[in-house]
Parts: structure tokens; C-alpha cells; sequence
């Protein structure tokens, strides 16, 4: 079953409708969630704490009706406290799966940078694969799995970088900043009044969504056209990050697989059944700036990511 793309596109205005109940501002964010649901990614979010990174992820699985679960990531987290593992039943005399928190349609992988790789490493194969192996046996996820992770920015304490391996697992990193003036103003208005810590259910959310819907929504981008100009003019983008002396570290070729993917499910949003450069363009950042690793030179000068990846979209030919 498949969805007409204007049907996607009104699914999902309404989520946005019902998250915007709760949640103040960040409306690229959301959009940028709303790419990797159809797309079927996972997302990295960096910021500060106190700005709403858990509460939006919350939030937007209430209107997508997906069924959340959480791990706050923690020094002395295990592999078993994600997976979950077979333990042995003394009354019937066999092994029982107890099956971890990864067993949901959106977890959220709260401060991910606060466990070791070791622990971060679980989380690989669900996904990229979506299903876990434990002692030999395979046991599916949900076709709408989902990660969406957030960690603390590296200059805080306590905190391990994370792997390049698993961060070429999110389709996007995005960094959530501080609130503007006039934002901050109506987040205090909204929830000063609130007596602890805010609820979905303060706000009234709705479920607008649920998994079928959502498996409808993604296969519409069926009816989305991927023309060869533009996959050639993705390919050459993500292949100029391999080729610019200010970077030690490029992008790979799964990053052009999940921006093209990206694309499709951007323009699948617009109401547009093909891509347009544009759609590229505007995602290329989110998409790219996790997967990069400056040259010492580079950080020497004090280059930022984000600017270096807007000289290479900017040198890179789009086509016309």
C-alpha cells in the first residue's frame, strides 16, 4: 500500500501541527526528522542541555504513533542493557529471552557520548540491518525503527567521541542550538506555568500517524523520480570531500546512498515527484558535517565544518 504524495505531504504537516503544540521554534529539526522518518534514518542531534532534545523526540513519536523507548547512555552501560539477553528459567529449565529497550519503533539514545564504544557498538547492527543477534539468534525490528540519538557537544566533560562506524550510521547531525529572544519568551509562557517537568500530555499531542500509514508514507517515494543529473551531481558532491585538502577525512559512498534517499523523501514532502538540486543542496550539510574530519591545518585556522561544506556545494556543478 503507498500513499499519494500529496497524502505524504498532508501526514506530514500534521505532525508538524501536533509537535507544535509542545514544542517552540526548531522548525528544521522537525522537518529534518520528518526526512529521516519517510527515508528511514536515523538522526544525531548535538546541543546543550536544557533544549529540548528529549522532550522533541517524545513529542514526535506521540504524533507518529511509533512506540517509544529510551536508554540514557551512562559510563558504566552494557551491550545487555540495550539488546537484552537469555536468562535462565530455573522453573522450566530453558533460557528466556528478556529482550532490552532496543525493542521499539523510536528509541531514543539519550546522551550517546557519555558510553564507551564498546556499549556504543551495540546499537550497529540495529541500525543499519535493523534486527539484533543475541547468542546466535537473529529477532527482527520493526520496519519503522528508528534511532534518534542525542549527545552532549564535545567540549563537555565526561564524554567519548563517537566512532566513525557509528556515526556513518545517521543520515543527519544536527545541532540544536539556544532558543532566540522571542522563543525563549514563549517557552517560558508556555511551560512557567507547569508545575515539573513538562509532559506530552500537558499539551494534548494527538496521534495523527501509526505504522501503517507511516509504511505508506515511505513507499510513495516510489512515485519520486531520482533523474541521473542529480545522481550524478550527489555522487560528485560527496566525492569532493574526498579530494579537499582542508579535510583528512571524507565521506563515504553510503553517504551519497542516504542524501540521494534524503532527497527523494524531501521532495516526496514538497508535494514534488522528482528532486530538484535544491533538495540536495539544502540537506547536504546535515548530512555530511558528521561524516567529516578536518585537517590539522584546517583547524589550526579555525575552519567550521558547516561553512567548509557550504564552499563545496557552492563549487560543486549543480545541473540546470
Amino acid at each position: 500500500m503507498s500513499m499519494t504524495l500529496e497524502e505524504t505531504r498532508a501526514l506530514a504537516q500534521s505532525i508538524r501541527d501536533e509537535v507544535g503544540k509542545a514544542i517552540v521554534g526548531q522548525e528544521e529539526t522537525i522537518e529534518h526528522l520528518l526526512i529521516a522518518l519517510i527515508s528511514r534514518g536515523h538522526v544525531l542531534l548535538e546541543g546543550p542541555p536544557g533544549t529540548a532534545k528529549t522532550f522533541l523526540a517524545q513529542c514526535f513519536s506521540r504524533a507518529t504513533g511509533l512506540e517509544f523507548g529510551r536508554i540514557q547512555f551512562t559510563p558504566d552501560l552494557l551491550p545487555g542493557d540495550i539488546l537484552g539477553s537469555n536468562l535462565f528459567n530455573f522453573q522450566t529449565s530453558q533460557f528466556t529471552l528478556t529482550r532490552g529497550p532496543i525493542f521499539c519503533d523510536l528509541l531514543l539514545a539519550d546522551e550517546i557520548n557519555r558510553t564507551p564504544p564498546k556499549t556504543q557498538a551495540a546499537l550497529l547492527e540495529a541500525m543499519q540491518e535493523r534486527r539484533v543477534t543475541l547468542d546466535g539468534e537473529t529477532h527482527a525490528l520493526g520496519d519503522q525503527f528508528m534511532v534518534v540519538a542525542t549527545q552532549n557537544p564535545i567540549e563537555n566533560q565526561g564524554v567519548y567521541p563517537l566512532p566513525e562506524a557509528q556515526l556513518d550510521r545517521f543520515a543527519f547531525k544536527l545541532l540544536v542550538p539556544y532558543p532566540s529572544l522571542e522563543e525563549e519568551a514563549r517557552i517560558v509562557e508556555r511551560f512557567g506555568t507547569l508545575s515539573g517537568p513538562p509532559s506530552v500530555d500537558d499539551f494534548g499531542i494527538s496521534q495523527v500517524a501509526d505504522a501503517t500509514k507511516i509504511a505508506a508514507a515511505q513507499a510513495s517515494l516510489g512515485h519520486v523520480t531520482l533523474a541521473k543529473e542529480i545522481v550524478d551531481y550527489t555522487v560528485n558532491l560527496v566525492r569532493a570531500t574526498r579530494d579537499n585538502p582542508e579535510l583528512a577525512s571524507g565521506a563515504s559512498p553510503r553517504a551519497a546512498v542516504l542524501l540521494a534517499n534524503a532527497a527523494r523523501a524531501r521532495a516526496a514532502l514538497h508535494g514534488r515527484a522528482y528532486v530538484i538540486p535544491d533538495d540536495v543542496k539544502a540537506l547536504a550539510t546535515a548530512a555530511l558535517r558528521h561524516r567529516l574530519l578536518l585537517s590539522p591545518a584546517a583547524e589550526i585556522e579555525g575552519r567550521e565544518m558547516e561553512d567548509l561544506v557550504a564552499d563545496l556545494v557552492e563549487q560543486t556543478e549543480a545541473p540546470r
